[in-house]
């Protein structure tokens, strides 16, 4: 690697940290922060496992040492990025593969090693070995679907594998498969139903019964759409 080469890598690593920094905030609650797994997954296609490993555990020791957040921002995040990596490399570059890492990393991995953690470590009781999964995995769905649109724009524009190549980590010819295709139309639907909480709830400020149910209905609507398009396609192949 050369120093050109190695410099950039050094850039990237120290941008997409702070970029985790910044925005982590946002839309976080005790056991949820969506935008973590956004750099997670981005650092995981861009750079790999280990330098996706790297990025979720220096971001997770500032936001502990400086926000307060208590070691959730580690648990939450070093286990799905460096799975995300990993599979995204054993799949031979396929994006829902990075997508599953994050959720299966942290939200079944990162969710059930946090209890014992937040247990015995910070003193949190009434907790189970379950008790972060439901938040965790709601959190992966929701940046993970971010990261999945964001890389997938990026890898059907050619760019993805330009900037992989620049950074010296591994490319690998742009697919779209069926499943890929479905799990692109679902993502939308996590996006929807993001933009609807934030809209309706964070900045109108609406408490009206109907405003919990918009976003469900907007994730319904798009998941319908993905299974719609899988059995016509399925059809459509027989």
């Amino acid at each position: 690697m050369d120093n050109k080469m190695k410099l950039l890598k050094m850039t990237t690593t120290g941008l997409l940290i702070a970029i985790g920094v910044v925005i982590s905030p946002l839309l976080r609650v005790e056991g949820m922060c969506p935008m973590a797994h956004l750099i997670n997954i981005t650092a995981a296609v861009l750079l790999g496992p280990w330098y996706a490993l790297l990025i979720a555990t220096i971001i997770g020791i500032i936001r502990m040492t400086t926000m307060g957040i208590p070691p959730l921002a580690l648990t939450g995040a070093v286990f799905g990025a460096f799975l995300s990596g990993m599979l995204y490399r054993l799949s031979h570059g396929k994006l829902i593969a990075a997508f599953l890492g994050e959720v299966i990393g942290t939200g079944i991995i990162g969710a059930i090693v946090s209890y014992p953690v937040m247990y015995y470590l910070v003193g949190r009781n009434g907790l189970t070995w379950f008790f972060y999964i439901p938040s965790f995995i709601a959190g992966t769905l929701i940046g993970g679907s971010l990261a999945f649109v964001f890389l997938r724009s990026l890898a059907h524009s050619g760019q993805l594998s330009r900037m992989q190549e620049a950074l010296g980590t591994h490319t690998y010819p742009v697919s779209s498969d069926l499943l890929s295709n479905c799990v692109g139309i679902m993502a939308f639907g996590f996006i929807a139903y993001l933009v609807s909480v934030v809209l309706l709830k964070m900045l109108l400020k609406i408490t009206a019964p109907w405003a919990s149910i918009v976003p469900f209905v907007l994730l319904g609507i798009f998941v319908i759409m993905a299974l719609g398009y899988f059995a016509k396609e399925r059809l459509a192949t027989r």
